[in-house]
């Protein structure tokens, strides 16, 4: 049996992914459209090509899919969609599309025989979530909580899971009380994007270390809270977004235009950043407690855009897991998951799903653009390294989620404090924004306060010790936080070179930013990796087992 998890339009309109597990809810592949278009975010785009990859990873066909599992509980928007006729649910079954195969022809772009095509599940969106998160975490029982922009027609949730069960929801929140819509309103009133949440938390560090008294945003009453307006529960998002403004221009606050690369300049920006990320972190708190209490379960799963708030996530009690895709790309692994899945609670999900970097793809690209590769040597790229050189990985199979982890990542030591702005320079992006470090589990306290299980796949700030400020300064954020991946793999190839930089006396600690150019997706491909390389301005690339100099720099892709 093979299932295809997607994350799509008409109601997944940004991040589209698709994900392909077989019957015993193994994993085989999970992309994102973006990393294949180049478009950030995919905004609107259908999965057709990260669907393709996942079917040519497995050596599939169209005709081999026996479902296809969407994570949005379409049926519920089917007033505004225009998906035809739709069948009543089986007992115990998630909804079923009557007649699937306009809906799997505009997504995917497949020719489907009328007599045989998969089976449409539509999966509520927050239970693909809890699912996505749960399941990729190892627990045999765990509290999940879900919050993010909006769901279906909620936008926070609570769920008590347990192996060999069904996802049980315990609470929801209606989409007014959303944090995502309060960061969306934030990033948009400071003058960024609404999908630039994260550079909003990064700011939102000024504040909190420069103690300012942040502004009140959400009211929590006993264990539930709400925002300062009351709203009905079907209020279009917009509606909420500018109910927001009303509510901080009560405050004084108005619509900026400063640049961004001045924001951290700008005191009232900071103040309301710092003000959204204190609510929120409040809120977040509330939530876990709540979800600990109703439930009963110690372990606490998280899922949802907000997820993503490391500087959230790390004030946690722990054990906290979260998912390298909390975001809506990763409802395809959450649908998927719910038709079939894992039998047994296993090791935590590996990252490192998406598409490979084949060998004679390699030699052919190098080939291309006359470069000369030698044999990898981690003692070579520690020295290198310890010299001040910038260097980027591209290695194995490409990680999944929004954070690099050191198999499509621009690599730097951390010692010179200036190298967070030479590589925030080279990149393109806001001098005032933090880079993150990288390093083995010894790190773990002896550089910043150890969360294993946040730090796996860097989703979990960490407070730096004395010793981190003094021999990482590069990767501490003005706060005197970090957000810290550790390797544990001896295979991973980054790893060899920390390991030389520890024989050689240095902190084994490297800086990690995702390979890319500022409003483009992490790279992919060798041709990315090269293009990038160049205009970013890197001394040298690692590609697969190659080591290669880039002597004409920044001389376009």
């Amino acid at each position: 049996m093979w299932i295809l998890g997607l994350n799509a339009p008409p109601m997944g309109w940004h991040d589209p992914a698709a994900c392909l597990i077989d019957g015993d809810g193994t994993v085989h592949a999970l992309i994102e459209e973006e990393r294949i278009t180049r478009r950030k975010h995919g905004l609107h785009a259908h999965p057709t090509n990260a669907a393709q990859a996942c079917l040519d990873l497995a050596g599939l066909t169209p005709a081999d899919i026996d479902v296809v599992a969407l994570g949005w509980d379409l049926p519920r928007h089917a007033s505004r969609t225009d998906l035809g006729r739709l069948d009543p649910p089986l007992p115990g079954r998630p909804w079923q599309f009557g007649d699937s195969r306009k809906f799997l022809t505009t997504a995917l772009g497949w020719e489907l025989e009328p007599v045989r095509h998969p089976d449409l599940v539509c999966v509520p969106h927050h239970y693909a979530h809890a699912a996505s998160s749960f399941y990729a975490s190892g627990y045999q029982e765990a509290a999940v909580v879900v919050v993010d922009g909006y769901g279906d027609d909620e936008s926070a949730s609570i769920y008590e899971a347990r192996h060999g069960r069904p996802l049980v929801r315990r609470d929801r929140w209606p989409i007014p009380h959303s944090l995502g819509h309060l960061y969306n309103a934030v990033s948009e009133l400071i003058g960024l994007h609404m999908l630039e949440a994260g550079k909003t938390m990064g700011l939102a560090a000024y504040g909190r270390a420069a103690s300012m008294e942040p502004w009140p945003i959400f009211e929590l009453t006993g264990d539930t809270f709400s925002p300062p307006f009351h709203l009905p529960a079907n209020t279009p998002d917009r509606q909420i977004i500018l109910a927001w403004w009303d509510h901080f221009r009560k405050l004084g606050y108005g619509r900026q235009h400063t640049p961004s690369d001045q924001l951290d300049k700008n005191e009232h920006a900071v103040r309301l950043a710092w003000s959204a990320q204190d609510s929120l972190q409040q809120v977040c708190a509330l939530l876990a407690e709540r979800a600990r209490r109703t439930t009963g379960h110690g372990a606490l799963c998280l899922a949802g855009g907000v997820a993503l708030n490391c500087s959230s996530n790390g004030l946690l009690p722990q054990p906290v897991y979260v998912p390298p895709v909390p975001h809506d790309a990763g409802v395809a692994l959450g649908a998927a998951w719910t038709i079939a899945p894992p039998r047994t609670p296993g090791q935590p999900l590996t990252p490192y799903l998406g598409r490979a970097i084949a060998t004679p793809e390699t030699d052919e690209t190098l080939s291309r653009h006359g470069l000369t590769a030698w044999p990898l040597s981690p003692d070579e790229v520690g020295e290198r390294l310890i010299n001040g050189q910038m260097g980027a990985i591209v290695t194995g199979r490409a990680e999944i989620g929004p954070r690099a982890l050191c198999h499509r990542s621009i690599i730097a030591s951390p010692h010179d404090p200036l190298m967070r702005d030479r590589l925030n320079l080279a990149k393109g992006r806001e001098l005032w924004r933090p880079l993150s470090p990288v390093g083995l589990a010894e790190a773990e306290d002896a550089y910043w306060t150890a969360n294993p299980a946040l730090h796996r796949y860097m989703l979990g700030a960490a407070q730096v010790t004395d010793r981190g400020h003094k021999d990482i300064p590069a990767a501490v954020h003005v706060d005197g936080t970090a957000r810290p991946q550790i390797i544990t793999d001896p295979d991973e190839p980054l790893c060899a070179v920390l390991q030389h930089l520890k024989s050689a006396g240095a902190p084994p600690v490297l800086i990690n930013t995702s390979f890319n150019l500022r409003g483009e997706p992490v790279v992919d491909t060798a041709e990315d990796a090269i293009g990038s390389a160049r205009a970013i301005g890197l001394d040298f690339l690692i590609l697969g087992d190659h080591l290669i100099d880039l002597p004409d720099r920044k001389k376009g892709r």
